[in-house]
């Protein structure tokens, strides 16, 4: 026997009905789409197979920029809490204080600019890498590893830098990447207010690499001597020495990409 379609469905069941019910009730048809209806939005939320979603019926959002939001939303929390408590600390008690108030969220805030490295963060690598290097550096290396220099008045002038710093930049790439744009005013914060404060975040961490200096020697800290299974040999001096040589030309090759790169973004700002 034939198998029954959609369409025999319907008609063996009108044929089961009555011609008088069904001139009173006729079966319901299909109402075809108004434009008007069409050009109403209808908000939904469909995950796509490669990650991410689409918020009503055109905005794309991929996963890992909502990740990153996150991301973003966090690093100027514990920026924003590193700038307080510092600038607390210094009104209340000085500057000998200063790195015992903000050690725990500094170390948190100042690992997460690794996402640098996954692409969380919209810059370029070349660009960022030795300004991660050296954060990373002295935050672990010297200020976590020599606790005699951590009272100095450098420490605050490098934590007040980093924190105006990076809560400008994360809030800058959060923004652009949550509403596709960013406002004039914090266009120009980031690439602006970088001509006081990478001066001085720069000469806090050379400084205080410098400082240490004596007690990298005297403690032999991460030092690998010879002879040993190895054959390999570290001097943790030294290769102190050898980063604070990398500041001399590194620095200012770096402070002109960011005034390369400020000219062109305010030049961009003005032709719009």
């Amino acid at each position: 026997m034939r198998q029954l379609q959609d369409g025999d469905n319907a008609n063996v069941i009108q044929s089961c009905i009555p011609p008088q019910l069904l001139k009173s009730h006729p079966p319901p048809t299909r109402k075809k789409p108004t434009p008007e209806l069409d050009q109403i939005p209808r908000f939904h939320l469909i995950y796509s197979p490669n990650g991410g979603c689409i918020i009503g019926n055109q905005a794309y959002v991929p996963l890992p920029l909502q990740l990153g939001s996150l991301r973003w939303m966090i690093g100027v929390r514990l920026l924003s809490l590193v700038l307080v408590l510092a600038l607390k600390t210094l009104k209340e008690s000085g500057h000998h204080d200063v790195y015992d108030a903000v050690e725990r969220p500094l170390h948190l805030a100042q690992t997460a600019i690794l996402h640098n490295l996954v692409g969380l963060v919209r810059s370029p690598i070349t660009a960022t890498l030795p300004q991660i290097g050296s954060r990373l550096f002295v935050t672990w290396g010297i200020l976590y590893s020599f606790p005699e220099i951590r009272t100095h008045v450098l420490v605050s002038s490098l934590v007040i830098s980093w924190s105006i710093t990076e809560i400008i930049r994360y809030s800058f790439f959060g923004v652009k990447e949550s509403l596709g744009f960013t406002p004039s005013w914090l266009l120009w914060l980031r690439y602006s207010t970088f001509l006081l404060l990478y001066p001085t975040g720069i000469t806090s961490e050379f400084g205080l690499i410098y400082l240490s200096l004596p007690y990298i020697k005297n403690s032999e800290k991460f030092c690998v001597k010879m002879p040993n299974k190895w054959n390999f040999s570290f001097n943790y001096f030294y290769a102190s020495i050898l980063v604070l040589g990398v500041y001399v030309p590194g620095n200012p090759h770096m402070y002109n990409y960011m005034l390369r790169q400020r000219k062109k973004a305010l030049a961009k700002t003005k032709r719009e």
